[in-house]
This record gives C-alpha cells, structure tokens and sequence, in this order.
C-alpha cells in the first residue's frame, strides 16, 4: 500500500510540473552558389590499337602514347598534372564457332592505354588536344572545367546559403505570428563544382587548326541546414 502511495503522489507531483513540450524551433534549409569562369580543365585521354600479336598492339600503343606524353611536356604542362590511369591488354574472341570446333578463338589483342591531364593554361587547351590527336590520341574520356582554388567562390556560396536560410526562417516566423530567436546550429552538406552550360561561351582556339572548345562558367554550390531558437 506505501509503493502505490508513493507512486500515486510522484504521478500527481509530476502533473504539477510546466509542460515543456518539444522546444520551440524552427529549421530551415539554405542554398547558395557563385558562378565564375574556369581557370582549369582536366582530360582523360588515351590510345587504343589492336593486333593479331598481343606484344605487336602493346608496341604500337606504348609508342603513341610515349609521343603524347613528350608532347604535353614540349607544351608546358607539368609532371603532376599528368598521370596514367589505365593501361589494359585484352584478346579480342571470334564471333561465332568454327565447323567442328566448339571453342571461341582469340584472333587477336586490343591495348589500350588511357592518361589524365589537367591543363591549367586555358588558352593552350585547343591546341593541346589538337596536338595529342595528331600523336596518335584515339580515345577520348571526356573533357570537364574547374576552379584551381575552390576556396573564394565556396565562402561566396556558404554566405549566400546563410542568408538564403535566415530569409526563409524569417518569412516562416513571421507567418506564424512569431520573433525569430538565436541560432542553434549550423550544418553544411552537399554542395560542390558543376558546369553552367547555358552561360557565357569563352573560346579557346590558339590558332585556326585548333580544337574549338567553349568554357562557359562553373558554379559552386553550397547547402547548409539552419535551426533557429523561437523568441519569448
């Protein structure tokens, strides 16, 4: 009888208590971004030659790929902005099963060799890739812009997201009748660099036998999630 007494009056005193419900907050999400042209593009590109001798398609492509890479350091570009990525050797099967023969035969070999540059002088890049092409460049694993120093543009998006944020929060609790309060806590996520394909155009031609290439603008984004304290 005593425990259910106790019980009873912990029940009662715990009634009696203010209700702190869950704390009054609003959270909200930012974005921000800043736009700017590139200082720096990065291209995979590679030789592939196949052969009947896989010592013969090896030979060729090592030869090609060896006159690039003279290439690209006549040119200017430094040993750290270049590396290799891929360098495979593969029998290349019959289609189909000769007459009495059930087994697929190997006539031959591919070799392929694949290089990643980055090229930090944009107004070389068309007349680069013009020049690893004419060496013997076959294969081509796409071409992309970026920022050199990252750092500035990411300072200019993580402002914006901040400010997107606040704004949003703001609008929220005006809406509701209330005052926004102090900041609880900020948390960046995602983000990054990516091409702005519809904005401006920037060519790069050194001269007319040039590959064309068109830079246009990167931007860098910048998402954060915000809570905000609600004002007494």
């Amino acid at each position: 009888m005593k425990t259910l007494a106790f019980l009873a009056a912990m029940t009662a005193a715990v009634a009696t208590l203010p209700a702190h419900a869950e704390e009054r907050r609003i959270a909200v999400s930012g974005t921000g971004t800043a736009l700017s042209a590139p200082d720096m593009a990065t291209i995979t590109l590679g030789v592939t030659n196949q052969d009947k001798q896989a010592s013969d398609a090896m030979q060729a492509t090592s030869n090609a790929v060896a006159q690039i890479l003279a290439r690209l350091d006549e040119l200017g570009l430094e040993p750290r902005d270049v590396q290799t990525r891929d360098l495979s050797l593969s029998p290349v099967w019959s289609n189909g099963r000769t007459p009495g023969n059930e087994q697929r035969e190997i006539t031959g070999f591919v070799a392929s060799n694949r290089v990643f540059v980055r090229v930090r002088d944009l107004d070389s890049l068309g007349q680069i890739m013009d020049a690893v092409i004419q060496d013997g460049a076959n294969d081509f694993g796409g071409l992309s812009f970026s920022i050199q120093d990252p750092k500035p543009l990411q300072a200019e998006a993580r402002a914006d997201a901040v400010a997107d944020a606040r704004a949003k929060a703001e609008q929220l609790a005006k809406a509701a009748g209330l005052t926004l309060g102090e900041v609880v806590s900020i948390d960046e996520h995602g983000g990054g660099v990516r091409p702005v394909a519809q904005m401006r155009e920037m060519a790069m031609m050194s001269d007319a036998g040039s590959v064309p290439v068109a830079g246009g603008e990167v931007s860098v984004a910048v998402n954060i999630s915000m809570v905000f304290e609600i004002a007494e």
